[in-house]
């Protein structure tokens, strides 16, 4: 309920997000999308000293307040009047979103035993693109109705919402971690998690194949549109399309991953879809009529594939590659790579498959490929790491 309702909140606000930056507060597009690097900047800065809060404090509490601060965040929006401003506010929101994401992950990580917490988060990315597809609609009937007065008050909707996510997760049940408490004198002495080079080198590689939603959510559009002879209406069938999947078919494709060799296993279905999906799309350049349409959209199914299979194995392999005295600090370390490639990614991407087409979209399959081979050695060095550590025990 509680990932429901909280992304109910986000996508409630999210579909109508451009409208409400460009036709209400005044920014062009420009300026929205250097707020947006802006953001991310500040969110790669602060992945690991947030990490660090979130075990000294308790992931728990940081996730609570967090999601209280972030409903908090939105009531400024309609207050917000010129570039300077916004950039403060989502600025903001980044920090927030942060210690929220560090906390959550940590939380996420201790509540559920080992043999279930891949399982679980499974169901709980199922619900959260529930919430995200409802929030959407919430949103696009604001947007039909024209009124200005009805998008202005969006964030406010959105802002209550959130308010009432964080009561719910004040509300969850206590963890190993839920209070500052007691830390055992050995936990103290625990290497800092960046210390840990197979763990950071796994990161990176999984921020690599999470540039599948680079993919599905910029490339491919773009490339339909600019590329092929596909009718632009394809484009409500593809994130259709990515929707039922991820709900339907999220629990099925995370089963194995609760262990190392299980996680590295999607690794590898996930770089496999990854091909599949650029061998298939690069070739919609050349087809025309139902032909570029059927297989743009296989190519939306395989790269959504990937979507699913790098979820499954990201959760498997941060929750058994993790130092459970530093949960936290471990997922900083491990969203540097997430927020790398969101930085990076959109228009390494965008530049490859739009401007050099053919080879551009063999480079993309090459990094993936390159990503899930060199995410081997390196989830092998992290528990080699693990393993020599007296401290870093399996909880």
């Amino acid at each position: 309920m509680q990932s429901i309702l909280f992304a109910i909140g986000e996508g409630t606000f999210l579909t109508g997000s451009a409208v409400f930056f460009t036709q209400i507060v005044g920014l062009t597009a420009f300026q929205v999308g250097l707020g947006l690097s802006i953001s991310g900047v500040v969110a790669f800065a602060l992945s690991v000293p947030m990490g660090k809060l979130a075990d000294r404090v308790g992931p728990k509490q940081m996730w609570a307040v967090a999601a209280a601060l972030g409903g908090v965040s939105y009531l400024a929006y309609p207050l917000i009047h010129g570039f300077a401003a916004f950039a403060v506010i989502i600025a903001i929101q980044a920090t927030i979103e942060s210690a929220g994401s560090a906390g959550r992950g940590a939380y996420t990580i201790d509540v559920f035993p080992p043999a279930e917490r891949v399982r679980s988060m499974a169901f709980m990315r199922s619900a959260l693109n529930i919430g995200f597809t409802l929030g959407a609609l919430l949103g696009g009937i604001a947007l039909a109705t024209g009124s200005r007065t009805v998008i202005t008050a969006v964030p406010l909707l959105t802002a209550a919402i959130l308010g009432l996510n964080a009561v719910l997760i004040a509300r969850l049940p206590r963890a190993t971690h839920h209070e500052k408490g007691v830390v055992a004198p050995e936990r103290k002495v625990t290497p800092a998690a960046l210390r840990n080079r197979g763990f950071v080198v796994l990161g990176i590689c999984n921020g690599v194949l999470q540039s599948n939603q680079i993919l599905l959510n910029v490339v491919v559009p773009l490339w339909l549109v600019q590329e092929t002879d596909a009718p632009h209406t394809l484009l409500a069938w593809l994130f259709g399309t990515n929707t039922v999947m991820a709900v339907l078919l999220q629990v099925p494709a995370a089963r194995g991953s609760d262990t190392v060799p299980g996680a590295l296993r999607a690794v590898r279905l996930c770089a496999a879809s990854f091909v599949l999906s650029c061998a298939l799309l690069l070739v919609t350049h050349d087809t025309v009529g139902w032909v570029s349409i059927v297989l743009i959209w296989l190519g939306h199914v395989t790269i959504t594939g990937a979507e699913l299979f790098q979820s499954a194995a990201s959760w498997g392999l941060v929750s058994e590659l993790s130092d459970p005295h530093r949960r936290g600090e471990y997922q900083g370390v491990w969203r540097l790579g997430m927020q790398f490639e969101s930085i990076v990614g959109p228009a390494a991407f965008t530049f490859l498959a739009l401007e050099w087409g053919t080879t551009g979209w063999v480079l993309i399959a090459a990094i993936a490929v390159g990503a899930a081979a060199a995410a081997h050695p390196a989830a092998r060095a992290a528990q080699r790491y693990l393993a020599a550590e007296p401290a870093a025990v399996t909880a």
